[in-house]
């Protein structure tokens, strides 16, 4: 049986909270974009996430929905390569996340450190709710649901990774031993070959007498290049080679992302809550509009004072859009008073209104297709709970429930 590796998916997903604005496009979906090309990609529009913070008025959740993914889709998320759905659509996210909350002990929640930060930075919102103390978790079902082997994150986000590995390590621990393991395990390793077969048991063998971490790393890498194992047996293989039962739910790794120099039209970090983005369906006018009217180095009061680049909010703009030949050229009419700061912030519009013109345009066209859009969505959920499915089916089963209803 053929079967797509587990570890080269990838889950990742966006809070419908309003438009997408240029941080997002690079310091999100250019990523992904890229990504699609070269693992099994789930991106999700994670709107019950979003309740964790919007719950008291989430009009803007149900707007922002359908819009999310087709400014994903106009970005260059390819929907015939990725899998793209809405959370809430697939029910076995919610049982997974309760099923877990069975075994996740009350101090990982609590010592998660996005839990503390958050409660004193969003002051306008009561987060004192067992929906906010709990969204990490509900973030590993998220991970655990479609078994991904990645999950790409900020430095910011690494600890909820973690947490997803412990929660993992933990369900494995209490569910993963099941009946005559030894001889289903037997039976997989004849199936690798002679050769292959082996090398994993030597592998084996070095890591759990010698504790070897390289040869546990040849285990993993020859697990990976068997193309007529099955799911069951590959799992079954990973939890006899690391000393442990079957892994049921995979352990996922983080995969970091270059955090996005995009600033917001003050010089903070792009950000809808500070009233400072560029959304990616934003007009002509209103971009040279918000550049234009950006403060500059506070030196230059006239056009004949010279200045400093790097105290200029708008030279954090340069730094995303314009090549180095021209940055030095500006740079040193700024440091020189030979260029004022209306011509230097007019390559930045440019350049911004030159990369949003082909996505607005796309946006426009899936605009006029809402029909089509939607299609795309309920494919997406289709196929995403058919893997949800077979995941939920197998915790219920080995956690004593019935199987699927």
């Amino acid at each position: 049986m053929n079967t797509i590796s587990q570890n080269n998916r990838v889950l990742s997903g966006m809070r419908p909270t309003g438009l997408l604005h240029l941080g997002h496009y690079h310091g999100v979906l250019k990523n992904w974009i890229e990504l699609q090309h070269s693992y099994e990609c789930f991106y999700f529009v994670a709107d019950w996430h979003a309740l964790t913070t919007h719950y008291e008025d989430p009009s803007i959740i149900a707007e922002s929905t359908r819009d999310m993914v087709i400014d994903w889709l106009a970005a260059g998320v390819n929907p015939g390569t990725a899998t793209l759905f809405i959370q809430s659509r697939i029910p076995e996210h919610a049982e997974l996340h309760l099923l877990l909350s069975m075994i996740t002990p009350l101090g990982w929640l609590e010592r998660v450190p996005s839990f503390k930060d958050q409660q004193e930075k969003i002051k306008d919102k009561d987060l004192s709710t067992y929906g906010f103390l709990g969204y990490p978790l509900l973030q590993g079902a998220d991970i655990l649901m479609y078994k991904a082997g990645f999950v790409p994150v900020g430095e910011d986000q690494v600890a909820h990774v973690e947490l997803t590995r412990e929660v993992a390590r933990r369900f494995n621990h209490f569910y993963g031993s099941e009946p005559d393991f030894e001889n289903k395990v037997n039976a997989a390793i004849s199936k690798m070959g002679h050769k292959n077969a082996r090398l994993y048991q030597d592998a084996r063998k070095r890591y759990q007498e010698q504790g070897d971490t390289e040869a546990l790393s040849i285990g993993h890498a020859l697990l990976e290049s068997q193309q007529n194992i099955s799911l069951s047996d590959h799992e079954r293989l990973l939890g006899y080679l690391d000393g442990e039962g079957r892994i049921i739910l995979p352990e996922p790794q983080s995969l970091l992302t270059v955090s996005s120099k995009m600033p917001g039209v003050d010089g903070q970090k792009m950000s809808k809550s500070y009233n400072n983005m560029i959304a990616l369906r934003e007009d002509e006018d209103s971009v040279t509009r918000k550049i234009k009217t950006m403060p500059t180095d506070p030196a230059r009061v006239r056009r004949t004072d010279p200045g400093d680049p790097n105290k200029c909010p708008v030279w954090e703009f340069h730094q995303v859009y314009t090549d180095e030949d021209t940055k030095e050229k500006l740079a040193q009419g700024c440091r020189t008073a030979s260029i004022g700061c209306i011509d230097c912030k007019q390559y930045v519009v440019d350049s911004i209104i030159e990369e949003l013109k082909p996505i607005q345009q796309r946006i426009k066209e899936y605009l006029g297709d809402l029909s089509g859009v939607d299609s795309i969505i309920n494919e997406g959920c289709e196929a995403a709970r058919d893997v949800a499915q077979d995941t939920i089916e197998e915790v219920r089963k080995v956690m004593g429930l019935t199987g699927r209803r």
